[in-house]
């Protein structure tokens, strides 16, 4: 194999394929001791992450069992109106001691015979010249009477964070501690990031030409931008609305919803860096258009195309349900349209012998 010559523009880009091989593994590895790091890092806060990523699918599940109770309300207030029987509370009462109050009831009932013979044993003296109440006749009762008529109805609030059912559920002993884990992973991976990135985009430097090597600069804070804003949306944009379109299935089936936080934790990891790395179509398409696959005037020509098939790759790449389909897709579009703004910005640099087969190519 001929030395390069010492007058060679492009000697300092030539790399054999084992150098990439040796190059991806040099990158590989730096960025795994940079994941280890942050994940040591992690494993320091990983409880109050683990809290904190909870707090999206704790307000899903308030407002879910909310409505359920203002709903459940709403139905016996109108029994109540029906039979005419009065009730001493209004339904704007219920609605504020649920919504503004943030509390929840228990709906339980109490036989006044026994509670009035129980209060009996415990305080004789008081209660020695009350009369007994009326005992409960032995007459049938009707196929349509309610057997909670000779009842009393009771409401026993309490806080939402006080009810069990709006806590995320773990099924075996080693489940919190593997969830632990990942919440530390998912600090590593956030905090090692910026490394990763740069690791990659050095991977990326080292087959560029010496006058390219500039735009990783540029591009390394831009792509690190970009995943962090996808995985942001995701997380405080996506999920609430994503959740409370699922659970108006468990409510419409009558299914009370009982989410597992390992279920969950998955959940949360998987959908934020799918809108990371969509995020970074304006880079795929910088890409593309130097390497000439294709041109500012493609994706102009295009772009009629090119939305519908983000929509279809959001339909693929996000959970089934509207909601998140077009908070992944209506963002895309407008990157696809910024990809086309960052071409224009940073044109593609046109060698002496491209320029001539284009003029050749024009003239025919």
């Amino acid at each position: 194999m001929p030395e390069p010559r010492e007058d060679d523009l492009f000697r300092e880009s030539t790399m054999t394929f084992g150098e990439h091989l040796e190059e991806l593994r040099t990158c590989l590895f730096k960025s795994a001791v940079g994941l280890a790091l942050g994940f040591l890092v992690g494993l320091l806060i990983g409880g109050p992450v683990v809290n904190f990523i909870q707090r999206p699918l704790f307000r899903a599940l308030s407002r879910y069992y909310q409505r359920e109770s203002v709903e459940r309300f709403e139905n016996e207030l109108a029994k109540d109106k029906q039979a005419g029987r009065t009730s001493p509370w209004t339904s704007q009462e219920m609605q504020d001691r649920v919504l503004k109050d943030h509390m929840l009831a228990d709906e339980v009932y109490i036989d006044p015979r026994e509670m009035f013979e129980e209060l009996k044993k415990r305080y004789p003296d008081q209660l020695k010249n009350v009369p007994p109440l009326p005992q409960k006749t032995d007459a049938p009762a009707s196929a349509d009477a309610d057997p909670t008529d000779s009842l009393i109805r009771l409401f026993l609030w309490h806080r939402n964070e006080d009810d069990s059912r709006l806590r995320v559920k773990s099924l075996n002993a080693q489940e919190a501690f593997g969830v632990y884990v990942k919440g530390s992973l998912l600090v590593g991976v956030l905090l090692a990031s910026p490394w990763i990135f740069f690791q990659i985009w050095n991977f990326v430097a080292a087959g560029l030409y010496p006058h390219e090597r500039r735009y990783v600069h540029l591009y390394l804070p831009f792509s690190l931008g970009l995943f962090l804003l996808g995985a942001s949306l995701a997380f405080f944009v996506v999920f609430e609305p994503v959740l409370n379109f699922l659970f108006s299935f468990n409510r419409s089936l009558g299914i009370d919803p009982d989410p597992r936080i390992s279920e969950w934790l998955s959940f949360v990891l998987l959908l934020p860096v799918g809108f990371g790395v969509a995020f970074q179509l304006p880079l795929v398409m910088l890409f593309l258009e130097r390497i000439g696959v294709f041109t500012i005037k493609n994706y102009l020509s295009q772009w009629r195309i090119a939305v519908l098939v983000i929509f279809a790759l959001a339909a693929l790449l996000a959970p089934p349900d509207p909601y998140s389909m077009l908070l992944m897709a209506v963002p895309l579009t407008f990157l696809y349209f910024g990809g086309i703004l960052l071409c224009k910005t940073f044109p593609r640099h046109v060698g002496p012998f491209e320029e001539g087969r284009s003029v050749e190519g024009s003239s025919n």
